[in-house]
């Protein structure tokens, strides 16, 4: 069983990184928690999936990235470990538990559906479900040009509003257009921060393992798009790479199928997060039951905690009353090589190799690396 990694939310997580730019950037009020130099220009290239264990392990593919390593640090993501919930702490400067967003699924307790935050498929206001500022807009009402570059569709989706908002969107689908994108972005007025994401590596680990000779190829095509980055950046701009979470691989004979086993079910009337960090939501009156049944299937290859113990250990920060609701009354966080799918519910989940979402060090471990030019 792998060992719990506690987020270091206020001085060591994704959280602090653009704050940290922020108060790199001069934006007044901000503080540089991170040490970052201060510059006129910061560019923020995010990863998709590329834990820091995964860099340290296949440095030698990526030899750009490999470079910045013994001047770079690691940080935590937030909890769960996923991509939405990172955004989201990105952008915001906030653990989940003020921000709102808790899980690639969670329930919306005003209606008892599943809100999926990446594609934002439930009738919910983003700037309502996370109503606090974000960074880049206290960076923007500085007078820094502050810029989003991703891909096209993302620019009216409900977690680019409930994440980014405040920056303006570039659409860009290929590698040439989110180089032609940050070259241009980058040189707006005296001052800039451009955030850039890529996502190819993520999908490709989710697919073909993050083992496996595919990502390996993957993490060769990323650590040349950094660099291409880098070098369409003016010279007095400083890059920061980081990443949203880490991945572990998990063979077909360690998935635990909620939907084969009808004792799983039993007392469970919502399965939201993700397989390696479930939020069970229950029928009133079976929370110990279930407490006890997961428990007991599981036994030392998750956590399996109630709401309030995961709440008490600081899993998602200060935790706002308008968002405890939204955490599953039992969570279940995998320490062992083991994912609990549920095959009827998500077919297309249940086939991933490469997964994420729990407390391990190879998920919460993710790299800051720091370039800061000429």
């Amino acid at each position: 069983m792998s060992a719990v990694v506690s987020p270091q939310y206020g001085g060591g997580a994704l959280a602090d990184v653009l704050p940290s730019v922020a108060g790199a950037l001069s934006v007044p009020h901000e503080q540089n928690v991170l040490g970052l130099p201060p510059a006129p220009r910061y560019a923020v290239l995010l990863l998709d999936g590329l834990g820091w264990k995964l860099l340290q392990r296949h440095a030698d593919v990526a030899p750009y990235l490999a470079s910045l390593l013994p001047t770079g640090r690691s940080l935590t993501a937030g909890v769960p470990s996923t991509t939405a919930v990172s955004l989201t702490s990105l952008g915001t400067g906030l653990p989940p538990g003020a921000h709102g967003i808790v899980g690639y699924t969670s329930i919306v307790p005003e209606s008892g559906a599943l809100l999926n935050a990446l594609q934002w498929d439930a009738p919910v206001d983003p700037r309502k479900w996370q109503p606090h500022g974000t960074v880049f807009e206290r960076i923007a009402a500085a007078g820094v040009a502050t810029r989003n570059v991703s891909k096209a569709r993302f620019d009216t989706s409900g977690l680019t509003a409930a994440a980014f908002r405040g920056s303006k969107h570039r659409g860009a689908d290929t590698v040439e257009d989110r180089l032609d994108a940050t070259r241009f972005a980058s040189r707006e007025g005296t001052s800039s921060l451009v955030y850039v994401y890529d996502s190819q590596l993520d999908y490709t680990g989710h697919n073909q393992g993050s083992e496996s000779w595919q990502w390996r190829k993957e993490l060769a095509a990323a650590d040349a798009f950094a660099l291409q980055v880098r070098s369409a950046l003016p010279r007095d701009a400083v890059l920061v790479v980081v990443a949203d979470h880490g991945m572990i691989d998990v063979a077909p004979e360690n998935r635990v199928d909620v939907d084969a086993e009808p004792a799983l079910t039993d007392g469970v009337r919502l399965v939201g997060g993700e397989s390696r960090f479930r939020h069970l939501y229950c029928i009133e009156g079976a929370e110990a039951d279930v407490l006890a049944t997961y428990r007991e299937r599981l036994g030392d290859k998750a956590l399996v905690l109630s709401r309030d113990e995961a709440v008490g250990l600081g899993w998602f920060g200060s935790v706002e009353d308008r968002v405890a609701p939204r955490l599953g009354d039992v969570v279940v966080a995998s320490l062992g090589p083991v994912a609990l799918v549920a095959s009827r519910r998500y077919p297309q989940e249940s086939g991933l190799i490469g997964l994420h979402g729990s407390l391990t060090d190879d998920e919460m471990a993710i790299p800051l690396l720091v370039d800061p030019g000429v």
